[in-house]
């Protein structure tokens, strides 16, 4: 009677024993397996991030094909070399190692963010360049039409009015562009610019119409970006922004004309385009380069 009594207990405790081994070995089995399937998607992840920074090495790659510019295919080298070697940092580092993987993370939001940018600026420069272009075709068209009327002046076919036309239009001759120092001496060097100095003469026109003329000036940097006076003007039914503005009184004489725009940071160096417009015409334009 008292081995009964001992033996139920004993046999309960067993059996508690054997369902807690039983839960505890299936929930170390669930663990694994969650474990694995973290593991796999951690692994899952750094592949994804991997192909990620190849992407954006490449994209470098291929914006470099995309500008002419010298300093930005440099800025673009120096970020694409930077993406390649967190890329080998990535490829070395273990799928487990979160705080290393967070940390690249955060890198390639930062190079994702610096390729926009600078997707955002060729895109941008691109546009200009094509404006520019079209604007160049233009006056080599113009010009080619020039040549033409001027071949034409010298056959009797070709009426009074055409001819006014053309000999009335203004010229813009010895355009220069000096950079002046803080002592307003001539300077080669951008860096110690303190103003630009623009210089040219309205060529004599004794057929051109006498009176006062606005004249504007415009001064485009390496980059393409134009040095703003904060104006603009019509040409050729667009609005453009101009840098500086002069009216003078035009005799018919040869006239010149100086217009000075100060510096209010350091321009970099590369060529520098000036172009001089007046009465809804370019007259006259040049391209200096300095150094920085």
């Amino acid at each position: 009677m008292n081995n009964k009594k001992i033996v139920a207990p004993l046999v309960a405790v067993i059996v508690l024993l054997i369902a807690g081994i039983a839960y505890l070995g299936y929930s170390l089995s669930q663990e694994k397996q969650v474990n694995k399937d973290m593991q796999e998607l951690a692994v899952l992840e750094k592949q994804e991030m991997e192909n990620e920074y190849q992407q954006f090495a490449d994209q470098y790659s291929e914006m470099k094909t995309r500008i002419n510019n010298d300093s930005i295919v440099a800025q673009l080298t120096r970020e694409q070399q930077r993406t390649q070697e967190l890329l080998e940092e990535l490829r070395k580092t273990k799928a487990e190692d979160a705080a290393e993987i967070t940390r690249l993370k955060k890198e390639l939001a930062t190079v994702r963010a610096v390729l926009r940018s600078y997707v955002l600026q060729i895109d941008s420069l691109n546009q200009l360049n094509a404006e520019l272009m079209d604007e160049n075709n233009r006056v080599r068209s113009e010009l080619e039409l020039t040549n033409q009327q001027n071949q034409a002046l010298a056959s009797s076919n070709m009426t009074l009015s055409e001819k006014v036309a053309i000999a009335s239009q203004l010229n813009a001759t010895n355009i220069a562009l000096t950079p002046l120092n803080k002592k307003n001496k001539d300077n080669k060097h951008m860096k110690k610019a303190r103003s630009l100095l623009v210089s040219f003469n309205v060529a004599r026109n004794v057929t051109a119409a006498n009176g006062t003329r606005e004249i504007f000036i415009r001064v485009t940097t390496p980059m393409g970006d134009v040095l703003n006076g904060g104006g603009s003007f019509t040409y050729e039914e667009r609005s453009l922004a101009y840098t500086m503005k002069r009216t003078i009184d035009y005799s018919g004489e040869e006239t010149p004309v100086t217009a000075s725009w100060p510096i209010s940071e350091t321009l970099p160096g590369g060529t520098y385009n000036v172009s001089i417009f007046a009465d809804g015409n370019m007259i006259g334009s040049r391209n200096f380069t300095f150094e920085k």
